[in-house]
């Protein structure tokens, strides 16, 4: 699909779900935290994550809940435009190279 395995696994999960926390994702995915700190922050980049701070009992930091933003459809659309640009560039490679073989 082009999204590496945790980030698709998240995106999987995240649509299942309403929202989670971190610690549920883990569980629920079997990624380690790293992993899904790192998936989290790949989401967050293209902004297809919501979060949002939940104020625990006592101190501590907030816990934050994740949930998916965009609907699965215009994820699978930005993948799939993704990898026909991908294509689009290798034809137009292998077009460049035709040319200048047939040059030489």
């Amino acid at each position: 699909m082009g999204a590496n395995r945790n980030v698709a696994t998240l995106i999987t999960y995240l649509r299942q779900v309403p929202e989670s926390t971190s610690r549920e994702i883990e569980l629920a995915t079997y990624l380690r935290q790293p992993e899904v700190s790192i998936a989290i922050k790949d989401l967050r980049q293209r902004d297809w994550i919501v979060e949002r701070d939940v104020k625990r009992e006592g101190k501590g930091r907030p816990m934050k809940i994740y949930a998916l933003k965009p609907s699965i459809d215009e994820i699978i659309k930005f993948y799939e435009d993704e990898q026909l640009r991908a294509s689009n560039h290798m034809m137009q490679v292998f077009s460049k190279l035709k040319e200048l073989s047939s040059t030489a």
